[in-house]
């Protein structure tokens, strides 16, 4: 099949829609530790959260996972969940947050366009928090492609933007 159909440029991902085991310890790290506002509760079941007033980012539910364990590592599912922040400044503000809280990072990268952390949730599903570097200071190739790669991201140099 030919493909002559290209999505229309301004499409975004709108929210990401969890299965999780326990609906309150989720609430304690994407609402108390990451900061979303809770903007709607279904009983004890299912949450939704924003940041900013958006209906929702994330959604979250127990409805077929209620205290059931994490998928296994490596069977299909979602690898992570990537949440933008505005500025480095913001990316750094959550990190302390997360060192101050003695969250365990799983990793840290310069990927050339953005400066990522990475952090699994108490349900094992893959998070994200990053920021993109403006878009002229992307790396390219020679032939103008761009040049995306994955190096050590210096934490003590992101935390100086806090401090």
């Amino acid at each position: 099949m030919e493909n002559d159909y290209t999505i229309p440029t301004q499409t975004q991902i709108g929210h990401v829609h969890l299965k999780v085991a326990d609906l309150e310890r989720s609430l304690g790290f994407y609402r108390d530790l990451l900061g979303f506002e809770v903007t709607i509760m279904y009983g004890t079941q299912a949450a939704f959260l924003s940041a900013g007033g958006y209906h929702h980012h994330i959604g979250l539910n127990t409805w077929h996972s209620l205290g059931a364990s994490p998928a296994p590592r490596n069977s299909p599912g979602l690898y992570h969940t990537a949440i933008l922040y505005p500025t480095r400044k913001d990316l750094a503000s959550i990190l302390v947050r997360l060192l101050k809280a003695n969250y365990p990072l799983s990793g840290a990268s310069d990927h050339g366009v953005s400066e990522a952390l990475y952090l699994n949730d108490p349900d094992g599903n893959g998070v994200e928090l990053y920021w993109d570097l403006p878009k002229e200071l992307w790396p390219s190739k020679p032939d103008g492609s761009l040049d995306m790669y994955t190096k050590e991201l210096n934490l003590n140099d992101l935390i100086k933007e806090v401090y």
